[in-house]
């Protein structure tokens, strides 16, 4: 497959998932979101994974926050260091609410990814933010169940390969239910108005 063609995949996916989120939202009171409405998906509703302090995550560790789940690399020249730049900016947007804002960035790269590795990516971003990981196998899984692309692509050396990816965020509520999908490129502010919605809604 060629960079074109995973780029295609890529964008095909997205529209897979905004396609489902219409569904979706036909039977929801719709607000006024910027994101792409997936209220409802029967996708990517937890996941075990491990933060890069070792510590065990499910879903149910950040209750009562909005959780934000990219997955990348660390070394992603240019789509992953600009969704996690921008996730700042988000947490800034949102001033006083920042704190119910939890970001989490995993890793479609586990065999160059260690935790050391992930730890010191993140403290470059946000040190409340955390970066999460598993096994090659089960990150295959994972990437099925929230229906995330990625692909190796190599590069002049086996260490060297680059990952073509899914670019975009899941948005959870504050009961840890699937909301939004945020394409990657969307301005802070709109993912930050998107957010104080869900605040605002909450129960």
């Amino acid at each position: 497959m060629n960079k074109r063609q995973a780029l295609q995949k890529i964008a095909g996916g997205a529209f897979s998932v905004w396609a489902l989120g219409q569904l979706a939202a036909c039977s929801q009171d719709e607000l006024a979101f910027t994101a792409i409405n997936i209220t409802g998906a029967s996708y990517g509703k937890d996941f075990a994974l491990t933060d890069h302090n070792g510590q065990p995550r499910t879903l149910a560790d950040f209750s009562g926050k909005i959780v934000m789940v990219f997955f990348g690399y660390t070394q992603c020249p240019d789509v992953c260091p600009t969704s996690m730049t921008e996730m700042v900016a988000i947490k800034q947007q949102l001033g006083p609410d920042g704190d119910k804002l939890q970001g989490l960035f995993v890793t479609v790269d586990p065999e160059r990814d260690r935790p050391d590795v992930l730890k010191a990516y993140m403290a470059a971003f946000d040190p409340g933010f955390l970066a999460l990981y598993t096994t090659p196998d089960k990150l295959a899984a994972l990437a099925k169940d929230f229906k995330v692309y990625y692909k190796k692509v190599p590069g002049a050396t086996p260490t060297s390969y680059t990952v073509d990816h899914t670019a975009g965020s899941y948005v959870y509520d504050t009961q840890g239910k699937l909301r939004l999908f945020t394409r990657y490129g969307t301005p802070p502010e709109k993912t930050a108005a998107d957010i104080r919605l869900l605040l605002k809604s909450a129960p």
